[in-house]
């Protein structure tokens, strides 16, 4: 992890040293180690010469729906793909969506994306990688198609769960740490999906219009993380255009962005069914289509045939392929699926990952943890409670070896110190409602019919009856993986299944109500605002989120999660929907072009062999991404970026920067001191932030540039100097095509989230 954040406590001093360096912004000419990569380039030549155009063409498009091909003539493995970032798919028939049912295919859930970046953890997110190698290694893959990066641009994305933040900066350093577990550990990762998949709206067709500036600050600076700084062997190209021309046959951002300007070595895959061109594909720098062969199979080897692409253009694709094919060591088929792939230090992996994940937003008097001393009876309500997380919706899911739920959890570590009644309240088993308005596919195909009319009245009563009895009532609510998936957004952030109803009439017989959403998105708040005095954030948390969502809330460890996007007040003050970006009126909504290709529907002919005219996203908020434009316009948040609440209190004094002058190449150094003043072990996120002052340049009012995670004992008192590289401060300059640094006086700020900047010193940048 050498280019992660790194501390240093020097013993005896009280004084902890933190180096942030590892920013995307830092990196940006040669890489200054050597590429595994690039250590085999005699070899591949020698491998290319022998090779028949016909095994090359094989080798540029899907074998099976998670297999491309190899070489067999002269021993090189196909490459096994393993789906998704957070835990490794089932097995399934080579060319069909169908399980095989293996007894040794049952893997770890993992927190999702959203749940690992509410860790704001580096630490962990190499941990998480490490164990998705793992598991990964035991079932033959190659590569995992993870993590999943982008911008989290709306909070309604059916994606939101998946991907990590709305700011690049966390985003950035958690898939640095994520890459090199998984790559340190013998697996490539496939980083995805690149770029500006920001929706799931008409993604197979939709033009993103977005500013130069604003796309390599926010939008790509993941990606670029990921590549330069994680060394990132493959990248997944996404479905939508950006400024006109498909990502998958996109020049600027396959050959210009990331192979001259960021050196990727790699290979670059298609999202399933996202290619749309054969010449503008491979010539651009796309390495596999997948899963078919649509364009680059029989049209390609035509094309070469014919003189319309060179012979060299496809040694190259064929060369980036075997780059990652020398350093990924392929599992035997004889010793591959020997043993169950979910293994139990993974399993530990998850809970100390969901441990660190689970934001405390509200605790008014108090009410938590609960005093089992006191606290008998214990109301614990909601279809969420006991229900699983590892399925549902479209797209990515685990068939995980086990998954400890809320309710079973809490049921673990309560044990007989207090009475557990549970009532369902609500019931999920209903049609979801988004803007793609189809419930999914096989196993995890589609929402039940609706229940009958007075099977919410019952469920309501059941619950009200429940509370009346109880000292206290966990109201487990939020979404789940029907409600948000992949191929659709949500129609709003409204809690589904009258939740809302059901939490106030439980309320009204017993106020103390602690609310938890299990969700991997905002969800509106609102009402639940008003009848709970106390609120948690929880997430779709993996095999062991239930035990340690119960550990938090019964005390046993302090909740330490920070969120890692923005909760608005209300949808609208949101930046796409403020500026009325998105939702795009320009078009239908159509079939979704995954589902379309995994459902075989006649629909999928026009989305798949490129349609036009499907709507344009005009990203008009440009560099005001979450926080940055609440800040920015003075608007006001339920609760901002890096928000959370532990157990212990916290205190910061002392903050100043040790120099007043720095220049480009320099760190500019704050340091302050931070104490636990609470009886609980606490972790805590000190974040630092940047103001420019007086700036001829626009920029957002503040942005992230470092943070650190530590864990501090009651009493505890350490002295922090943490780094921002003066190169951090820099702006893409649209004219001169390059980062340019403005010089002048910026503010350093202490915050312990993006709406509690608890200090703030100046300094100067030359």
């Amino acid at each position: 992890m050498k280019k992660l954040l790194k501390f240093t406590v020097l013993l005896g001093a009280g004084l902890i040293v933190c180096s942030c360096k590892g920013d995307p912004t830092l990196s940006r000419d040669v890489k200054n180690y050597d590429d595994p990569l690039m250590q085999n380039e005699k070899e591949i030549s020698g491998i290319i010469s022998k090779m028949t155009l016909e095994e090359k063409i094989e080798m540029l498009h899907g074998k099976h729906y998670f297999t491309s091909e190899g070489i067999p003539a002269q021993g090189i493995a196909e490459m096994n793909y393993a789906d998704g970032p957070f835990g490794i798919r089932e097995e399934m028939e080579p060319l069909s969506w169908n399980p095989l049912h293996w007894s040794t295919d049952s893997a770890t859930f993992f927190p999702t994306g959203s749940a690992l970046a509410a860790t704001w953890s580096t630490k962990l997110a190499y941990k998480y990688g490490t164990g998705m190698a793992s598991e990964a290694r035991l079932r033959g893959k190659d590569m995992i198609l993870g993590p999943a990066i982008n911008i989290q641009r709306i909070p309604t994305g059916g994606r939101t769960y998946e991907y990590l933040s709305e700011d690049p900066y966390l985003s950035a350093q958690l898939s640095v740490g994520y890459t090199l577990g998984v790559q340190d550990n013998g697996v490539a990762v496939c980083i995805k999906h690149f770029a500006l998949n920001n929706q799931e709206t008409n993604r197979g067709s939709v033009n993103v219009i977005v500013s130069p500036r604003a796309m390599r600050e926010i939008y790509l600076v993941p990606f670029e993380a990921a590549v330069v700084d994680g060394n990132a062997y493959g990248v997944m190209a996404a479905y939508n255009k950006i400024n006109g021309t498909w990502c998958a046959e996109n020049p600027n951002l396959l050959d210009q962005i990331l192979r001259k300007d960021w050196g990727f070595k790699g290979m670059v895959i298609s999202d399933w069914g996202g290619t749309h061109s054969t010449v503008g594909s491979v010539t651009a720098g796309l390495n596999v289509e997948m899963p078919t062969s649509d364009y680059m199979g029989l049209a390609l080897l035509d094309s070469v045939k014919a003189g319309i692409v060179s012979e060299k253009v496809i040694d190259q694709r064929v060369r980036e392929i075997l780059r990652v094919r020398m350093v990924i060591d392929p599992v035997p088929a004889e010793k591959a699926n020997k043993q169950m792939t979910g293994q139990p230090e993974n399993a530990q992996i998850t809970y100390e990952v969901a441990a660190q994940s689970v934001v405390l937003l509200k605790n008014e008097g108090n009410i938590l943890p609960i005093d089992l001393g006191k606290v008998k009876t214990i109301a614990v309500i909601g279809d969420n409670a006991d229900k699983k997380m590892s399925n549902g919706g479209v797209g990515a899911g685990v068939k995980a070896l086990y998954e400890i739920t809320p309710l079973a959890g809490l049921k673990n570590r309560i044990g007989d110190k207090a009475k557990i009644i549970y009532a369902q309240g609500y019931t999920s088993q209903q049609a979801r409602g988004g803007f793609g308005g189809f419930g999914g596919f096989g196993r995890r195909g589609g929402a039940a019919p609706a229940q009958p009319d007075n099977t919410a009245q019952k469920l309501k009563d059941e619950a009200v009856k429940a509370a009346k009895d109880a000292d206290l009532v966990l109201f487990i609510g939020g979404d789940n993986r029907q409600w948000e998936t992949e191929g659709s957004d949500r129609r709003s952030m409204d809690l589904p299944y009258n939740q809302e109803e059901v939490l106030e009439a439980v309320a009204n017989v017993n106020p103390n109500v602690v609310f938890i959403a299990v969700a991997g998105a905002p969800v509106d708040l609102n009402r639940v605002q008003a009848c709970s005095p106390a609120i948690v954030q929880s997430w779709f948390n993996g095999t062991e989120g239930g035990n340690a969502l119960a550990d938090i809330l019964i005390g046993k460890i302090s909740p330490s999660g920070r969120l890692p996007f923005s909760y608005p007040i209300k949808l609208e003050d949101s930046p796409a929907y403020a500026t009325g970006s998105f939702p795009q009126t320009d078009a239908p909504v159509n079939q979704d072009v995954f589902v379309s290709l995994v459902q075989k529907d006649d629909k999928a002919e026009e989305m798949l062999k490129g349609a036009t005219g499907r709507g344009t996203a005009l990203y008009s908020e440009d560099l005001l991404v979450g926080y940055r434009w609440f800040d920015t316009k003075n608007k006001p948040v339920m609760y901002p970026f890096g928000y959370g609440l532990g157990y212990s209190e916290i205190e910061y004094s002392g903050f100043k920067v040790l120099n007043s002058e720095y220049r480009d190449g320099d760190d500019i150094q704050v340091e302050f001191t931070i104490k636990n003043l609470g009886k609980y072990n606490q972790y805590d996120v000190p974040q630092i932030y940047v103001h420019r002052v007086d700036s001829k340049v626009e920029w957002p009012y503040k942005e992230l540039k470092a943070f650190q995670k530590l864990e501090l004992v009651p009493g505890m008192s350490v002295t922090l100097i943490m780094d921002v590289p003066v190169s951090y401060l820099k702006y893409w300059d649209e004219d001169k095509h390059d980062w340019v640094l403005e010089p002048g006086k910026v503010e350093l700020l202490l915050a312990r989230d993006a709406g509690n900047v608890v200090a703030k010193a100046e300094c100067s940048v030359k």
